[in-house]
C-alpha cells in the first residue's frame, strides 16, 4: 500500500513539474522586444497537404536581437511559409526575397508592454491554479488512504511533503514570472 501511494505522490509532482515546464515554454513564446526562434515555434505550416510545425519545414535562426531568418528546405515552401505566418496573427510582417524569409520584430511601446506583462500573470496564475489543482488530489488522495488504514501520523507527514512541493513550485512560477516581467520591462 505504501509503495501505491509513494506512487500517486510521485505522479503528481510530475504533473506540477510539467506545470512549470508548460508554463516556462508559454513564457518563451511571448516576446520582449527580442526575436526569438520560439515566437514562431508553434506555428503550423501546409506542407504537402497537412499541417507541420515551421520547425519541421525549415531553418529558423536569429540574426541580430531584432530579426528571424527562415531557411526553408524547399523554396516552393516560401509562399507557404509566408501565407502561415500572416494566418498567425503574430503582430510581424515576413519580408521574402526568393532564398529566406525574414521578420523584423518592431520595438514595443511601454503600453504594450505593460499588455504583455499581464498576459504573463495570467499564464503564472493559471499555472498556480494548476498546481493547487493537483495539491487538492493528492490531498483527498492521502486523506481516503487515512480512512483506510493508512497511519494518520504518516498522512500527515505525507500532507506536509505535499504542500512543501507546492510551495516549491509557486515560488519557481514567481520567479519565472519576475524575470519575464524584467526581460519585457528592459527598454
Amino acid at each position: 500500500m505504501n509503495t501505491e501511494i509513494e506512487s500517486t505522490l510521485a505522479n503528481g509532482y510530475e504533473h506540477m513539474d510539467k506545470t512549470l515546464d508548460h508554463l516556462s515554454e508559454e513564457l518563451s513564446k511571448i516576446r520582449a522586444g527580442k526575436a526569438s526562434p520560439a515566437m514562431v515555434g508553434s506555428v503550423h505550416v501546409e506542407y504537402y497537404g497537412s499541417p507541420t510545425l515551421l520547425a519541421q519545414v525549415a531553418n529558423i535562426t536569429t540574426s541580430d536581437a531584432r530579426t528571424i531568418v527562415i531557411q526553408p528546405w524547399e523554396k516552393s515552401m516560401l509562399a507557404p511559409i509566408e501565407r502561415a505566418i500572416f494566418e498567425a496573427n503574430l503582430g510581424i510582417t515576413p519580408m521574402n526575397n526568393g532564398e529566406i524569409i525574414m521578420l523584423t520584430v518592431p520595438p514595443l511601446t511601454e503600453e504594450r508592454r505593460v499588455i504583455l506583462v499581464k498576459q504573463c500573470k495570467t499564464l503564472g496564475e493559471d499555472a498556480k491554479v494548476a498546481v493547487r489543482s493537483i495539491r487538492h488530489k493528492l490531498m483527498e488522495y492521502i486523506k481516503k488512504e487515512v480512512k483506510n488504514g493508512f497511519p494518520e501520523d504518516m498522512g500527515k507527514k505525507k500532507e506536509a511533503e505535499i504542500q512543501k512541493f507546492v510551495d516549491d513550485h509557486t515560488e519557481k512560477v514567481n520567479k519565472l514570472l519576475d524575470a519575464k516581467e524584467k526581460d519585457i520591462m528592459k527598454v
